[in-house]
Order: C-alpha cells, then sequence, then structure tokens
C-alpha cells in the first residue's frame, strides 16, 4: 500500500512541477511575443509619423519638375490645384456617403423587436 501512496505522491509533484514548467513557458512566450509586437507597434508609429514629410517631398519634387516647364509660381499653382481639386472630391465624396448612411438609428432591429413584441403579446391574449 505504501509503494502505491508513493507512487502517487511522485506522479503529483511531477504533475505539479509540469504545471509549473508549462506556466513559465507561458509567461516566457508572451513576453517574447508582447516585446515583439511592441517593437512592430514602434515601427508602424515611426513610419506613420514619417508618412506627412514623405507626401510633402513628393509633391515639391512634383513642382519643382514642373518648374522646368514653366515658371516657380505656375508649378505651385498647379500643384495646389490638383490638390484642392483631391480635397474637394473627398469631401464631397464624403458628404454622399453621409447623407446616404442616414440617422445612426438601428431601423431594422427597432423594426425587428417590435413585430417580437407583438408576435409575443398577441400569444399571450
Amino acid at each position: 500500500m505504501q509503494g502505491i501512496a508513493g507512487s502517487a505522491r511522485r506522479v503529483a509533484a511531477h504533475a505539479a512541477a509540469l504545471g509549473r514548467l508549462e506556466r513559465e513557458l507561458a509567461q516566457h512566450e508572451l513576453r517574447r511575443k508582447g516585446a515583439s509586437l511592441g517593437a512592430g507597434a514602434g515601427l508602424a508609429l515611426a513610419a506613420l509619423l514619417l508618412l506627412p514629410l514623405v507626401g510633402a517631398f513628393g509633391l515639391a519634387t512634383a513642382a519643382a519638375a514642373l518648374a522646368l516647364a514653366v515658371p516657380w509660381w505656375l508649378a505651385l499653382l498647379i500643384v495646389f490645384a490638383v490638390l484642392l481639386a483631391i480635397v474637394i472630391g473627398l469631401v464631397v465624396g464624403s458628404v454622399a456617403l453621409v447623407r446616404r448612411a442616414g440617422a445612426p438609428i438601428p431601423e431594422q432591429a427597432l423594426e425587428e423587436a417590435r413585430l417580437a413584441r407583438e408576435r409575443l403579446g398577441s400569444g399571450r391574449g
């Protein structure tokens, strides 16, 4: 009997040790993945912060290239007009989408709830 009890204690001790090791492995893995995720998020943030500068330099390059064919002031005016046209197009599209969406009310869900109440109410009578 003592042999079985001793074996059971050893199995329980081994199971507890295995549980601790698995928990430590999970913690280590989560720390490693968290560090990688944090570094990736940091790089993405750096790219996001540099994006406006890239756009500005791209527009300056376009204006400088255009200035080879026309005067500087006209090149800058052309780039400005193109940007303004893009912004106006985006605003018009935005307004159209917002108007088409309508009021932020879940009309279908409200209608279904009303119908469900009517069905339940008529079933009681």
